[in-house]
């Protein structure tokens, strides 16, 4: 009976670190998912300036 108690004390323990890691990933997904939205933003607003984009360095011949 013992042994059955302790099998499912680290059962339990288990699948509470498990669903530990699930929230860590998906709050880490979330937070890249809003970083890119935020930067596509970003980049939208950009590109719709007036102001025409020049290169840094010349073509070459």
């Amino acid at each position: 009976m013992y042994q059955y108690e302790l099998q499912q004390m680290r059962s339990a323990e288990l699948i509470r670190r498990a669903e530990h890691e699930r929230l860590v990933s998906e709050s880490v997904r979330r937070g890249r998912a809003a970083r890119r939205e935020a930067a596509e933003r970003s980049k939208e607003s950009e590109e719709h300036s007036h102001r025409p984009r020049r290169r840094r360095f010349p073509r070459p011949a």
